[in-house]
């Protein structure tokens, strides 16, 4: 051991004992300074801290009183990221419509749906974030290493076709929404919308563009204001979410199925497994299986963001079923197809502001969901293939990918070029999603299981058994859907 020690002084390497322990201590606190440096500095100090005195200082006047609201603020929002906006991007403008559709049609009765769905919802999309954190690889690059070919050809192949349906029904629905509110040529809506979009998505610095998404997430409050403007019958509506009412026919399955698509979809489990990919290479941490024994606090931060992002969408969700409800399914308005039509149709009945606000929350939820879309079918079709992906290459560093970008969102486009009917659309691509979504997931859960893949950060029991029955319930789902 003596010689070993001494061969590994004369190479240059401190021996192993206490000046490794030594090592590590200064590491973490220089990455404590520097982390509440960035934090300082995102609270809104104009001037960068230039030396260690100043930083010292900061840290004392940090610690005051009157500083703990702020910094604890700051903390939160910092550890919100891609489970925050996977989760906004969740209630996109087909999710409205369906939300809208139960709302209209059933009033409160499918309110509990959303509580039921969030835990199941909240931990497969933990379990995709920490497949991406634990191997440093999206969804896609496992299989690719560790499954069958064949079958990630699959995968891909059907979230590209659902993605590009969803991505042209979205942008039909951004447009209708905005011709609803100024008038105009809807398809020339449809095709401005997409060249923003991906040029947002291409040009924009990664870290700016991850900034503007997650607080993009605040205009699904507008769906908050349009159910406090809508007069909901608030005992009525705690009500049915609390106690579950179920009918055993077949327009309550149905329903039943829509939501649990809509709630539950597979280009969800490919954007955030990719993101937190792209958040590794960004604070250049190394991925969970290689530094185990840093992983605690990384792993918490998913979570945390996680449950918040999807409880969010969740809540949105519940706040547009108590909103048509109160105003569409109160007044006999019970046939909604489009997200567009339940804005028009709030017009007559809840006045010009809840309508407004409605449409302009498909606008806005439309903007967050396009790029989600087209940059899920991206990350897949990438890692497929081995190229260069991520939103933190320039476009010259991974032209694939950002190719895959226009082309999924131009796709989208030109769907509604053609003589395609959105309502059928959709129901074509939430077949697909039910289609993909329970064997995707069980192929997830297996991974997350995978010693070989996860190392020692293999799921803990509670997330394994969720995990496995939120995959139960969306292969019931799934079948219901083809026997109903």
């Amino acid at each position: 051991m003596l010689q070993l020690q001494r061969r590994r002084c004369r190479r240059g390497c401190p021996p192993p004992g206490r000046s490794l322990r030594r090592r590590r201590a200064a590491r973490d606190r220089n990455w404590l300074l520097w982390t509440e440096t960035v934090e300082f500095l995102a609270a809104g100090k104009r001037e960068p801290m230039t030396d260690l005195k100043d930083s010292a200082s900061f840290l004392a006047d940090a610690a005051a009183p009157q500083s703990v609201w702020l910094r604890l603020k700051t903390l939160t929002v910092s550890r919100l990221g891609p489970g925050l906006v996977t989760g906004a991007a969740d209630d996109d403008p087909s999710g409205i419509a369906t939300y809208s559709q139960v709302g209209a049609q059933f009033g409160y009765a499918f309110a509990w749906t959303m509580l039921f769905s969030f835990p199941l919802m909240a931990v497969i999309q933990a379990v995709s974030a920490r497949i991406g954190c634990v191997t440093g690889r999206g969804i896609a690059r496992n299989l690719r290493l560790h499954y069958s070919p064949w079958l990630l050809r699959w995968v891909i192949l059907l979230l590209l076709v659902a993605n590009v349906i969803n991505l042209g029904a979205d942008l039909g629905a951004m447009a209708a929404a905005l011709g609803l509110l100024v008038g105009g040529p809807e398809l020339l809506y449809t095709a401005l919308f997409a060249v923003v979009c991906v040029l947002l998505e291409t040009f924009m610095s990664y870290a700016r563009y991850a900034a503007v998404l997650k607080w993009a997430t605040i205009s699904l409050f507008a769906y908050v204001a349009v159910a406090f403007a809508a007069h909901v019958d608030w005992p009525a509506a705690l009500s049915a979410t609390l106690v579950p009412r179920i009918a055993f026919d077949g327009d309550h399955a149905t329903a039943l199925i829509a939501v649990l698509g809509t709630t539950i979809s597979p280009y969800l489990f490919f954007w955030q497994a990719g993101q937190e990919v792209e958040e590794l290479h960004r604070r250049h941490v190394k991925a969970l299986r290689i530094s185990p024994r840093d992983a605690s606090p990384e792993l918490s931060r998913i979570r945390t963001d996680t449950f918040v992002g999807m409880g969010f969408s969740n809540l949105i969700a519940l706040f547009i079923i108590f909103a048509t409800a109160a105003t569409l399914h109160a007044n006999g308005v019970t046939d909604i197809q489009t997200s567009s039509q339940a804005a028009e149709a709030l017009r007559p009945i809840a006045g010009p502001f809840t309508f407004a606000l409605f449409a302009t929350g498909i606008i806005a939820t439309g903007m967050l969901a396009v790029p989600v879309l087209a940059g899920s079918a991206a990350y897949g079709v990438s890692e497929l293939f081995g190229w260069p992906e991520g939103l933190d290459h320039r476009p010259r560093e991974a032209k694939a990918f950002y190719s895959i970008i226009a082309a999924a969102t131009l796709g989208g486009v030109a769907l509604n070029f053609t003589a395609l009917d959105p309502v059928k659309a959709l129901y074509w691509s939430a077949v697909v999603n039910g289609v993909l979504a329970a064997p995707l997931m069980a192929v997830m859960m297996v991974v997350a299981m995978n010693p070989r893949i996860m190392g020692r950060l293999t799921l803990p029991r509670p997330m394994l058994v969720i995990g496995w029955v939120a995959t139960a319930v969306m292969s019931v789902a799934s079948i219901g859907f083809f026997i109903l």
